[in-house]
């Protein structure tokens, strides 16, 4: 009996599922070519990570009150996307740089939103490192893996929660609905871990990516060694991106595989 009850409830949850327009769609993604399964539209996913990043930027220590380097790290992420096929995605990015010098990580959310901390960025010697780095962060958004992975991860609740969020009306005075809609989203965005397949496939889109828009892709061999030379402890870019010990062969191969008469001289590591 208890097996024909979850069942029922399975069913129950598919036929609303499908009654709400939220049932997974199967489509290819234009600038990688994967058929992915998705429940939300590339719009959902903008206003999800519009709305879950004050939380992300609170965690991550606020806004780096340096000025300058906000301004590096907004101007090096708009030159990847605004000049590589990133553009096709017609994702609004935005870049922003968190005060947290401790932890050494970058993320992207759902929708364009790119964060690194201070304590990553402070280790970096040029332009096409912090552009590696963006680029491989653009290229989880790119790839859809956050709308991938929410997709399979959600229950029904929070499929009918998100749908709270996204579909509600500013002036509707059901706030509670919402909240609790965004509470448990907010819970799968900040638990969200990628699949070495993601992480290898961010490598070679923001190798792309960093490359049309002229930064020289080795830089991204040099960016592994200095997570190396941090060690595991306060490198969370570690931990929320896997790293398989082949992980830097396989980035040398896919630069060899793009410039097999080498890296031309007009790929530049940028200012210093």
């Amino acid at each position: 009996m208890r097996l024909n009850y979850t069942l029922s409830f399975a069913l129950m949850g598919i036929l609303l599922l499908a009654h709400l327009g939220c049932m997974p769609v199967e489509s290819q993604n234009a600038i990688t070519g994967k058929r992915q399964f998705v429940s939300l539209t590339p719009e959902e996913e903008v206003k999800l990570g519009l709305q879950a990043m004050p939380d992300m930027v609170k965690q991550g220590g606020g806004l780096d009150p340096d000025q300058r380097l906000q301004a590096l790290v907004k101007a090096v992420g708009t030159r990847v996307v605004d000049n590589s096929a990133a553009k096709m995605s017609g994702y609004p990015f935005e870049f922003r740089l968190l005060a947290d010098k401790k932890v050494a990580n970058a993320f992207a959310l759902p929708g364009g939103q790119v964060c690194s901390t201070r304590a990553l960025v402070d280790h970096f010697d040029n332009e096409a490192q912090l552009a590696g780095v963006l680029g491989h962060e653009i290229g989880h958004g790119v790839g859809r893996h956050s709308a991938e992975h929410l997709t399979e991860a959600m229950g029904i609740n929070v499929l009918v929660g998100i749908i709270g969020v996204v579909a509600s009306d500013p002036n509707d005075p059901n706030k509670g609905q919402r909240a609790a809609g965004l509470a448990a989203l907010g819970g799968n965005l900040v638990n969200l871990k990628f699949t070495r397949d993601d992480e290898s496939q961010a490598d070679v889109l923001g190798l792309r990516f960093m490359s049309e828009a002229g930064y020289n892709p080795t830089a991204m061999l040099d960016v592994m060694q200095i997570l190396k030379s941090l060690g595991g402890g306060g490198v969370e870019w570690f931990q929320s991106h896997p790293n398989p010990e082949n992980r830097e062969e396989k980035l040398r191969g896919e630069i060899s595989r793009r410039y097999p008469a080498g890296v031309p001289a007009a790929l530049t590591l940028g200012r210093a």
